[in-house]
């Protein structure tokens, strides 16, 4: 017995051991993430507001399960395949009432009654219906296929086609001519049995007419043309569309894959590049009543032909533009119809994205009125805003319109009421609204915004006539907050810098206790002392805020090194008190700081989540406040943090990968090593939507391509480089570092290399790449950077 017990202990001490992280490695850390707890995904109410369903694989197996929870019993239960195939139907729309949910599932259009849990199938084919809607007096739905808009009865009945695009042309009847014509009428006075025949045809053309069916008039669409944003008036007078034409001659990357089933080398067909000609854009109203088709004008919009203000610096331009006189070129979007129909309300975006025009329509004229302007130097953006189909907007009642617009530096809450045209602002301060939602009886507003810290989110309840937000949420960090159906319930994603997200039920009041419904960690991820990064904030070198976070080492290695990590995607957020989406990297500066280095990870200029001017401060220079945000970190770490200016690396992906490069060719006294990950290397070869916003065009400003592309600077490398790319990299193409390298190779520079990854997109996927990558940014490190 007693030997028993012994093997016993040993066998339990063996797996405790087992779950005990011990020192990190890379090995360790780029394993499958599933090895730290797979965290909750996916929250979904069911539409009576009492069952939470999510994603979750507490198991650890191949693919995510699907969980439940209900208000009253919230341990979590795995549900089966039944549950989880009626639970796929897309967006959901309610009632008035909220007695019936309207929905689409598998390309079919089904409405539900919540009371009794029947559903019935309205629209049932082999083709895909879509974006149902409730008719304005819920006897009928209205639904899209292929390129027309339908309504059928809600009992099924009285189907109806309301639109008629085509993309066939009727052929035109042969013309007739002068002698053609002149025996027609001599063979009617000849023959009596032509003209009874004659009088036959025409009486039975007339009843035809009159028995046909009306049809809804056509509109051609040729095969570089498509139709979207097809909206119906409530009372079903009016349809609104936009027509979108691809130009003709555009040029498609295109990239090798290598590794193939086939054995061959294979083509993907990528994107264009930044300066191709774009799709224009035509918005019309059909008159149902008139049966007429005509184009909404956009010929009176204020500041429809102003220059933005960079053409100054390009004389020949300026003058050939100015001479020109020509309206810019735009987008509608919507409209956005009161429920009564009486108001409609569009959004046109300028294409270069300086403008963005809040505009009251008169479907009956098609003309535009404004209601707000939103002019930019730089670009439109910020949360909310610019959306293609509109961003973060609707109605509070018949004539108040919301939205949002970073008129006083940052995305805040505006109505504007479309008959008087007065605006008012709901919310103030320095702080983003991020997301918006009207409560059902539409007296409040909810949002998520940074008002505590710029790196703390919650959400927020505020009346719609304004007044002082009043915080529902309590925890610190990051709280991704779903409310249910009727509003008294609160689904909360919620993580900390250190705590990886996991599911929270909070009832909707101030002050409410959450109550955490998942426990997703491993043991062995629990059993290290994760750090909890200090943040940090300091002035840069023109006055402005910049916010960081650093990693400070038990014990400093004697040579005072310090690491930079760099986010990607320029607007994105990576300093806060959430969990951070860049989790292997946060893993690895904790494994750093252990082995003696601070690393700082830095929001530089152009991130996200601090308003207008951060948000656009790198407009037409790339590599100058982003990169001197980097220099001016450098600065803080030698003076308060004791580093060591002569050990100082850096290393990102992406936009992190980018200034990485600028860093070592334009700082090469500041940065000693980095390596460049999936680096942008020269913008004029990067994507349209992207890149003309902060960079205009190449052949329209050249001079901010060339002051913002690490090519051009190469010559200045003198620290250490390492660079690696996914050879499949259809986002930043793998054609980007192998020109780079051949411009270093051209300069005879000798101390870089270049690490390629065959099987790998942009975001790479296999552990092994991981590894095999970090182990070689460990390695730069440690061999440069811990030198006295």
């Amino acid at each position: 017995m007693k030997r028993l017990l012994v093997v016993f202990f040993l066998l339990s001490s063996a797996a405790v051991f087992a779950q005990q992280l011990g020192p990190l490695t890379v090995d360790k850390i780029m394993r499958d993430p599933k090895w730290m707890g797979v965290a909750p995904t996916n929250i979904q109410w069911d539409e009576n507001s009492k069952t939470i369903y999510f994603n979750w694989n507490p198991q650890k197996m191949e693919n995510d399960g699907l969980f439940q929870i209900s208000t009253l019993k919230k341990n979590p239960e795995k549900v089966g395949d039944d549950i989880r195939r009626n639970l796929e139907r897309g967006t959901l729309t309610y009632s008035r009432d909220r007695s019936k949910i309207l929905f689409e599932r598998n390309g079919d259009i089904v409405v539900k009654n919540i009371l009794n849990g029947l559903e019935t199938a309205l629209v049932t084919t082999v083709e895909r219906e879509a974006n149902a809607a409730f008719s304005k007096d819920e006897s009928k739905v209205i639904f899209q296929r292929g390129d027309n808009l339908y309504s059928v009865g809600i009992d099924k009945g009285n189907f109806i086609q309301l639109s008629n695009f085509t993309r066939t042309r009727s052929r035109p009847a042969a013309p007739v001519t002068k002698q053609d014509e002149w025996l027609r009428k001599d063979q009617l006075n000849e023959f009596d049995i032509i003209k009874k025949k004659d009088a036959d045809r025409n009486n039975a053309e007339k009843k035809s007419k009159e028995d046909a069916v009306k049809r809804p008039k056509e509109f051609y669409l040729d095969e570089r043309s498509t139709v979207n944003s097809i909206r119906i008036s409530p009372d079903e007078r009016y349809i609104v569309f936009r027509v979108s034409k691809n130009p003709e001659g555009n040029k498609n990357i295109i990239v090798p894959n290598y590794v193939t089933a086939s054995g061959y080398t294979e083509d993907i067909n990528g994107r264009t590049k930044v300066g191709n000609t774009l799709p224009t854009f035509e918005s019309y109203v059909y008159d149902i009543t008139r049966d007429s088709i005509y184009l909404i004008s956009t010929k009176e919009i204020p500041g429809i032909k102003d220059l933005p203000d960079y053409v100054k610096d390009y004389p020949e331009q300026l003058a050939e533009r100015t001479k020109k006189n020509e309206d810019r070129k735009v987008s509608i979007s919507g409209p956005f119809w009161n429920s009564d129909g009486s108001n409609a309300v569009v959004t046109v975006t300028s294409l270069d994205n300086k403008d963005r025009w809040i505009m009251k329509l008169d479907p009956g004229s098609g003309r535009l009125s404004l209601l707000d302007r939103q002019r930019d130097e730089a670009w439109i953006g910020g949360p909310g805003i610019n959306s293609f189909n509109g961003g973060s907007l609707g109605w509070i009642d018949n004539n108040t319109f919301y939205f949002q617009s970073e008129a006083s530096g940052y995305s805040h809450l505006y109505t504007v009421n479309v008959n008087t045209n007065l605006k008012k602002q709901l919310t103030a301060g320095k702080f983003e609204v991020q997301t918006l939602r009207l409560s059902n009886d539409k007296k409040s507003f909810y949002f998520t915004g940074n008002i505590e810290h710029p790196g703390i989110t919650h959400l927020y309840r505020i009346p719609v006539a304004g007044g002082e937000p009043v915080k529902i949420t309590s925890m610190r960090g990051g709280n991704e907050v779903s409310i249910s159906p009727d509003e008294k319930w609160l689904a909360i994603r919620y993580s900390y810098a250190n705590k990886p997200w996991e599911l929270f039920l909070q009832e909707n009041k101030p002050g409410a206790k959450a109550e955490q419904i998942t426990n997703s960690l491993s043991e062995e991820f629990k059993s290290y002392p994760w750090k909890d990064p200090e943040l940090v904030s300091f002035k840069n070198r023109f006055g402005s805020d910049v916010y960081a976070r650093i990693y400070k080492p038990q014990k400093a290695d004697p040579s005072k090194p310090a690491v930079l990590f760099v986010h990607g995607a320029g607007y994105l957020q990576n300093v806060h008190y959430w969990w951070s989406q860049y989790f292997r990297e946060y893993m690895f500066n904790n494994l750093l700081s252990d082995m003696g280095y601070t690393v700082i990870d830095v929001d530089y200029t152009g991130s996200s989540g601090y308003g207008r001017d951060h948000r656009t401060g790198i407009y037409r220079h790339m590599g100058g406040k982003d990169l001197s945000d980097h220099v001016d970190a450098v600065k803080l770490l030698v003076e308060k943090y004791g580093v060591n200016p002569a050990n100082v690396g850096l290393y990102g992906g992406s936009y992190g990968g980018f200034i990485t490069l600028m860093g070592l060719f334009t700082e090469p006294e500041v940065f000693k090593s980095g390596a460049g990950l999936r680096s942008v290397t020269d913008w004029a070869h990067y994507n349209h939507g992207y890149t003309s916003n902060i960079l205009n065009e190449p052949y329209t400003d050249e001079k901010s391509y060339k002051k913002s592309s690490p090519i051009y600077f190469a010559e200045g490398l003198k620290g250490n480089l390492l660079m690696a790319h996914g050879m499949v990299d259809v986002n930043v193409n793998f054609q980007d570092i192998v020109r780079l390298s051949q411009r270093l190779i051209e300069l005879k520079k000798d101390n870089w290399e270049l690490a390629v990854y065959p099987v790998e997109d942009h975001a790479f996927t296999e552990p092994s790449s991981w590894t095999d990558e970090y182990k070689r940014i460990l390695k730069l490190f440690e061999t440069t950077l811990k030198t006295k």
